[in-house]
């Protein structure tokens, strides 16, 4: 299994939002939902229509886990989702692939990739990315590692840091400021 990690700089990801903005309004909304909610991409894919459209809140059974998740959609996503749902059918897939069935996560994972490489990340890029992505500017604003651990449904906060690259970004501080 490869690691993949968080984009970390916030320029990073205006880059990439912008690639994908061009591309279509169904990749930007797949990257904005996945760095805005923390979800797994099998939770991301299995949305539908209905699961967004003229919601406060959204309300899943996580695929992996078999938990109730419900959490508030915040005020950038529900303007996307209103447009992107716009005439559309409450039982349909939100994300289509082109052949207008459900998207695969390995159509997601092309599109997250090159966006990511046509922005000049140089980074182990993948879907999970954008779950790591939510967890690292979560933690990073709010430094709340209890929160995010139960976002995440982590065993222990260290689970968490790490998951994140916090760990890292600590351990690699430490070494940058220890000069003997």
């Amino acid at each position: 299994m490869n690691i993949v990690e968080p984009i970390r700089k916030k320029r990073d990801l205006k880059k990439i939002e912008s690639i994908l903005k061009k591309q279509s309004l169904r990749d930007l909304l797949l990257f904005t939902v996945g760095t805005n909610c923390g979800l797994r991409i099998s939770d991301i894919l299995n949305l539908d229509v209905c699961d967004v459209r003229d919601k406060d809140y959204l309300c899943i059974t996580e695929k992996k886990t078999g938990k109730y998740k419900c959490f508030p959609i915040n005020s950038k996503l529900k303007p996307m989702f209103a447009k992107f749902t716009k005439g559309r059918k409450p039982d349909e897939p939100l994300f289509l692939s082109i052949f207008h069935n459900r998207m695969e996560r390995t159509q997601c994972y092309r599109i997250v990739n090159d966006a990511c490489r046509r922005a000049g990340l140089d980074c182990k890029i993948g879907t999970h990315t954008m779950r790591k992505t939510f967890g690292y500017h979560h933690y990073k604003k709010f430094k709340d590692v209890a929160v995010l651990q139960k976002i995440f449904n982590h065993c222990s906060p260290q689970v968490t840091l790490r998951y994140i690259g916090i760990d890292q970004d600590m351990i690699d501080d430490s070494y940058n400021n220890f000069i003997l």
